[in-house]
């Protein structure tokens, strides 16, 4: 597995994207809505892997609810695979849960599912698949 992309949720995409391209020193190559899931999203090049900044588009969105009992910061690490279903398989039988054993569609052309945070040190992880 490679790190696809750091998650990171904001209270502003418009506050952070100015703080993000500063730092960088380059724009965000993408900005995408995720109706399904509350979000919208913008994502920065960071050499092999990319940073992925959230920003809740609802108010019961995941993203909300982390920002309100957290704050904003590091939401998730996001791991690429080949096979996401045989990923599923592999950890489902090395002991690992899922918060949905669905992959379902997420932002920046990709199949998604999250690793229950409780088998992971408190660390969302996500797996992502190219469509």
């Amino acid at each position: 597995m490679k790190l696809e992309h750091i998650g990171i949720a904001v209270k502003s995409l418009g506050v952070s994207d100015n703080l993000f391209t500063k730092l960088l020193g380059k724009e965000s190559y993408k900005k995408e809505s995720v109706e399904r899931e509350g979000v919208v999203t913008s994502f920065y090049a960071a050499g092999e892997s990319k940073i992925e900044l959230l920003e809740a588009s609802k108010e019961d969105s995941p993203i909300s609810k982390f920002i309100d009992k957290k704050g904003e910061g590091i939401h998730h690490l996001a791991f690429v695979v080949e096979n996401i279903f045989e990923e599923i398989k592999r950890l489902k039988n090395e002991g690992f849960q899922f918060i949905s054993e669905e992959p379902k569609e997420g932002a920046d052309n990709k199949l998604i599912v999250f690793l229950h945070p409780k088998y992971t040190n408190g660390i969302l992880i996500e797996l992502c698949q190219e469509k």
